[in-house]
C-alpha cells in the first residue's frame, strides 16, 4: 500500500513541477539494494528501522539541497557514454536476472514430478495420519470446539490436516501437478508475444495506425491474453499479492513516522554518514537517467534542467521518509521505455522504407496520468489479484531485454561473436581498428562484473561509490586510447575541450576546403592552355551539350632498368587527347553543319 501512494504522490509532484517531466520517478534496484542492508543492520544492533530511516532521508534532502546550490550537477559533463552505458546496462541486467530467478524458484515450489511412472499409477497416495496420543486429558485439541478423537483424519483435506496437527504421508503429497510448466508457459508467452507485437509496427500488413496502436499497447494486450489463458486453464498459479485495505503495511505503526524517542541521540548525527551514501546513489542515479533521456538522439526542444530535478528529489525524499514511503528516484528502464512511446515518426515513407524519426512529444500529461492511475489502482484490489506473478516476470524480462537494445555497449559486445563481413555498418567500426573496440567492449564488461559482484555481496553498502568510481575508470582510459578512438566509441572529456576541438576541425577543414577550391581553379586555367576549344565559352550552352564522356584505360610501360640507379617509379604519363569536333561543316561556304554520325570512330 505504501508504494501505491509513495509513487502516485512522488510522481504527480516530479511531473508538475520538474524541469525534465519524461523522466519516471520509481523505487530502483539500488534504491531497495541499500534499504535492505539498512533493514538487516538496524535490526542486529537493535535500533528502530523507521526512525533511522527517517533521518537518513533528512540528511540526504540537506545534501541535495547543498548540491544544487554549489552547482554539483556540473559533474554530469563528466559523465560519457562509458559511464552512462556501465550504469543502464546494470539495471538492464537486473531486471533480467530477477525474472529468471523468480521462475527458477516456481520450479523449486511447484517441481515437474520427473519421477511418476504411469504403470505405477497405482502406489501413488497420500494419507494424512492423526498424531501421537498425548499426555492432555482426553486427547483435546488445542483449538476450540474441535475434539480430535471426533475426526475422521482420512476424509480430510491437505489444510485441514495440517490445521489439527497431523501429518501427509505419501508418495504424491507434495505433488502439484502442471504449475511449473503453466508457469513457465505464461513467462515466456508474455515475453514473446509483446515482442511479437512491439515489432508489428514494421509489418507490411494492414494500415500504419493500425500497426502503431497494436505496438504501443503490446505489453497490455499481453498481459491481458494470458491472464486469459490463466482463468481458462483454472490452475492455481501464483497470483500477484495486493492489499485490500488503505491502512500500513506494518500493523505497529501510523502514517506518520516519529523523529524522536526510539533511538539513541547520537543516531540523528552518525545518519550523516548512511546519508552520503545514498546521496551519492540518488545523484548518480537521478542525473545518469536524465542524460540518458536528454540525449541528442531523442530530438528534444525543450532544455534540461538538472538541478530542479535534483531539488525536487530531494524534497520527496524527506516528505517520503516521514510518511513511511519508499523512497523515489528516476528509473533508466522505464523512463526509456516512456520515451520510447512518445516518439514520432513520419506518416508516410516510400514502399519498403522505415518511418523516419522526427521527435518526442514533450509534455507533462503522461506522466501525470501514469502516476494518478497507479494511485486509482489502489481500488482495483479485485481485479489485480487475478493476474498472475509469472505474466509480470514476463513483462520484466521484456523491459530488461528491450532497454539493452539501445546501448552501444550492447551492440558491441555482439561483435565478439559476428565474424567481420556479418558486422552491422557502425560508424565507431570504420575509423576505430576492430581489437580496440573489443579492448574498449572489454574494460567495461569488467566494470560491470565487479558492480554485479559488490552488489551481490557484503560490499553492496559500498555500492553507490563504486558507481562512481566509473567516472576514475574512464579517465585512465586516456592514457590507453588515443582522443581519436574515443571521439568515435566514447565522448571526449570534457565537453568543453571537445566543443572546442570540433571549433579547431572546422576551421582546419574550411583552410583546406579554400586550398583545393584555389588548386582547382589553378588546374583550370592550365587545362584551358590546351584546350582544343579554348576560343569556345565555357558558359556557353551549345558546347556544354556537345560534351562527350571519355573512358580512359591509361597503363604504364615497363622500362628498363637505368644502369647504376635501380629500379625507376613508374612515371605518370602526360596524355594529350585530339579530337574531331562533333559537329562538321560540308562546304565552308554554305556553313550547313551536319552531326557526326555516332557510331563513327574516332583516333586518339
Amino acid at each position: 500500500m505504501e508504494s501505491f501512494l509513495g509513487t502516485a504522490l512522488a510522481g504527480t509532484v516530479f511531473c508538475l513541477f520538474s524541469g525534465q517531466p519524461l523522466i519516471i520517478l520509481s523505487s530502483t534496484g539500488p534504491i531497495l539494494i541499500f534499504e535492505k542492508l539498512l533493514y538487516e543492520f538496524s535490526k542486529s544492533n537493535g535500533i528502530d528501522y523507521m526512525e533511522l530511516r527517517l533521518w537518513i532521508g533528512i540528511h540526504s534532502c540537506l545534501q541535495c539541497f547543498v548540491l544544487v546550490a554549489t552547482d554539483a550537477s556540473y559533474i554530469i559533463r563528466y559523465m560519457t557514454r562509458f559511464t552512462e552505458e556501465g550504469f543502464s546496462s546494470l539495471i538492464s541486467f537486473i531486471f533480467i536476472s530477477d525474472a529468471i530467478k523468480k521462475m527458477a524458484g516456481s520450479f523449486k515450489y511447484y517441481p515437474i514430478n520427473t519421477a511418476f511412472r504411469p504403470d505405477y499409477v497405482t502406489a501413488y497416495k497420500c494419507e494424512c495420519l492423526a498424531p501421537d496420543p498425548t499426555p492432555a486429558p482426553d486427547n483435546v485439541s488445542t483449538l476450540p470446539g474441535v475434539n480430535v478423537t471426533d475426526l475422521d483424519w482420512s476424509q480430510l483435506s491437505k489444510k485441514e490436516c495440517l490445521t489439527y496437527g497431523g501429518s501427509l504421508q505419501g508418495t504424491s503429497c507434495k505433488f502439484v501437478p502442471d504449475l511449473a510448466l503453466m508457469s513457465f508457459i505464461l513467462f515466456f508467452g508474455t515475453y514473446s508475444m509483446t515482442v511479437s507485437l512491439k515489432k508489428f509496427k514494421f509489418s507490411r500488413y494492414f494500415p500504419t495506425k493500425l500497426r502503431k496502436l497494436i505496438s504501443d499497447f503490446s505489453i497490455f494486450m499481453s498481459i491481458m491474453t494470458f491472464v486469459g489463458l490463466d482463468m481458462l486453464m483454472g490452475l492455481k498459479t501464483p497470483k500477484l499479492i495486493v492489499p485490500t485495505e488503505l491502512r500500513p503495511t506494518r500493523p505497529d505503526r501510523g502514517w506518520l513516522v516519529m523523529p524522536f524517542a526510539k533511538n539513541p541521540w547520537w543516531v540523528y548525527v552518525a545518519s550523516f554518514v548512511p546519508a552520503l551514501l545514498v546521496t551519492i546513489l540518488i545523484f548518480m542515479d537521478q542525473q545518469i537517467s536524465a542524460v540518458i533521456v536528454n540525449r541528442k538522439e531523442n530530438k528534444l526542444k525543450k532544455g534540461c534542467g538538472y538541478h530542479l530535478d535534483l531539488f525536487w528529489v530531494g524534497v520527496l525524499m524527506a516528505v517520503c521518509s516521514f510518511l513511511g514511503l519508499p523512497w523515489y528516484v528516476a528509473a533508466t528502464v522505464i523512463s526509456i521505455a516512456h520515451i520510447d512511446s512518445l516518439k514520432m515518426e513520419s506518416e508516410s515513407s516510400a514502399p519498403g522504407e522505415q518511418p523516419q524519426f522526427l521527435g518526442v512529444r514533450e509534455q507533462r500529461l503522461t506522466g501525470i496520468l501514469v502516476f494518478v492511475l497507479t494511485g486509482v489502482s489502489i481500488f482495483l484490489a479485485p481485479i489485480l489479484q487475478y493476474i498472475p506473478m509469472p505474466v509480470l516476470y514476463g513483462v520484466f524480462l521484456y523491459m530488461g531485454v528491450a532497454s539493452l537494445s539501445g546501448i552501444q555497449f550492447w551492440d558491441r559486445m555482439k561483435l565478439y561473436m559476428m565474424p567481420s563481413k556479418h558486422q552491422p555498418d557502425f560508424a565507431y567500426l570504420r575509423h576505430v581498428p576492430l581489437r580496440r573496440v573489443h579492448l574498449f567492449t572489454l574494460v567495461q564488461v569488467i566494470c560491470l562484473a565487479v558492480l554485479w559482484t559488490l552488489k551481490s555481496t557484503f560490499l553492496a553498502i559500498i555500492f553507490p561509490i563504486m558507481i562512481l568510481g566509473l567516472m576514475v575508470v574512464r579517465k585512465l582510459l586516456d592514457m590507453v586510447f588515443s582522443q581519436h578512438d574515443l571521439a568515435w566509441i566514447d565522448d571526449v572529456l570534457p565537453v568543453k575541450e571537445k566543443k572546442k576541438k570540433s571549433k579547431d576541425e572546422d576551421k582546419k577543414k574550411k583552410g583546406k576546403e579554400k586550398r583545393k577550391d584555389k588548386k582547382k581553379t589553378d588546374d583550370l586555367d592550365d587545362e584551358d592552355k590546351y584546350h582544343a576549344y579554348s576560343n569556345c565559352s565555357a558558359s556557353s550552352e551549345s558546347d556544354v551539350d556537345r560534351s562527350i564522356t571519355l573512358h580512359l584505360k591509361i597503363s604504364c610501360p615497363s622500362s628498363p632498368a637505368v644502369p647504376g640507379r635501380g629500379l625507376l617509379p613508374c612515371p605518370v604519363p602526360h596524355v594529350k587527347i585530339e579530337m574531331e569536333s562533333d559537329y562538321e561543316s560540308e562546304s565552308e561556304s554554305d556553313h550547313v553543319v551536319h552531326r557526326r554520325d555516332i557510331s563513327s570512330e574516332t583516333t586518339l
